[in-house]
């Protein structure tokens, strides 16, 4: 049986505690959706779909208004696609297509330590071993396969797929003690979204204190569990698998296993900066859309803690969400993070 090293977390204090948890304040849930650009939703469709059980919730042309808020050019044109798992109204895909404009991958040819890009949406379940064959034979792939490891307390299995355009599932199981918060099945809905950051602390800071996310956990990885070099997955070559630490914090608006966000810092490499292309039409996980139920007062307490939208429109009709005002951030390290209200 394979186990993985990993950092053991230690829990800390945020610097400006006054600060931590305002989004609560105004009513920020967790996120109903990851926003994901792609050349073709097909073979999405088949892991999730065929594979996991979801369901096509909704499909359609998007609205000139909706580009101009993605700021693409006029000319540009897109679809949709929303897919849900089954049970749930959150942690869904919706798969954008956009077409008359130039694209890339956003985290072209990256490794997992380069900085920048939503590098995966987290899932979890209930037979690992089986979603792994079966997503293997439909050509998705992984920096290994399946490991086993042991995180505060939880016995679990993990796998990262890689599908198209570089786009990553981290899919949890975990096997003890037993996960009952939301159904799983063989792929939930997502529940968290991984940025891959320069720095654990400068990342973890922006969402506790300037975004007002209450901290999971935050460590910076210097107690490893294990000894004995070990498969990595997230490719980390063998002999530096001790010593390639991975200092991590989850974050999230409120209590909860859904609606987080984590940040993770691989220690001992010097990753190259995918932010850049972090943007629409570019290809890959664009974001993750947060309801808010005072969007204006969030987006105040956002301007007070010095947080200015990168872009932003009002009364956008938005397939699936409805007619809503939306805003998004960037994070220090390029990755967007969207936030709306439905009129």
């Amino acid at each position: 049986m394979q186990h993985a090293v990993l950092a053991a977390f230690v829990l800390a204090t945020p610097a400006s505690p006054a600060l931590a948890g305002f989004a609560q304040d105004h009513g920020v849930a967790p996120w109903t959706e990851a926003v994901i650009s792609v050349s073709d939703v097909a073979p999405f469709a088949r892991l999730v779909g065929e594979i996991g059980g979801w369901r096509r919730v909704d499909q359609g042309k998007i609205s000139a208004a909706e580009l101009a808020y993605w700021q693409v050019p006029a000319s540009a044109s897109a679809r949709f696609e929303r897919w849900c798992a089954r049970e749930v109204k959150t942690g869904c895909l919706r798969f954008i297509t956009f077409k008359g404009v130039p694209q890339q991958p956003i985290r072209l040819g990256a490794r997992a330590w380069d900085p920048g890009g939503i590098y995966s949406i987290m899932m979890r379940s209930d037979d690992l071993p089986t979603l792994f064959d079966r997503a293997i034979k439909a050509g998705w792939w992984a920096e290994s396969p399946v490991i086993r490891f042991n995180f505060g307390g939880s016995d679990l299995r993990n796998v990262v797929l890689t599908g198209p355009h570089g786009v990553n599932f981290g899919v949890y199981q975990r096997l003890s003690p037993p996960f009952t918060a939301f159904p799983t099945g063989l792929i939930s809905q997502g529940f968290n979204a991984m940025r891959m950051v320069a720095s654990r602390t400068r990342a973890r800071d922006f969402y506790n204190q300037h975004l007002g996310f209450n901290i999971v956990f935050d460590g910076d990885g210097t107690n490893a569990i294990g000894s004995v070099p070990e498969p990595s997955n997230f490719g980390i070559p063998l002999n530096y698998s001790l010593k390639a630490l991975r200092a991590a914090a989850a974050l999230g608006p409120v209590p909860g296993e859904t609606g987080r966000v984590e940040v993770m810092q691989i220690t001992e490499f010097a990753g190259i900066p995918q932010g850049g292309m972090a943007r629409a039409p570019n290809l890959g996980i664009l974001s993750v859309r947060y309801p808010v139920r005072d969007l204006a007062g969030y987006r105040a307490a956002l301007a007070k803690a010095g947080v200015t939208p990168v872009q932003q429109a009002s009364a956008v009709a938005i397939k699936g969400l409805g007619t809503a005002d939306l805003f998004a951030v960037a994070d220090p390290d390029g990755n967007l993070t969207e936030f709306y209200h439905v009129r």
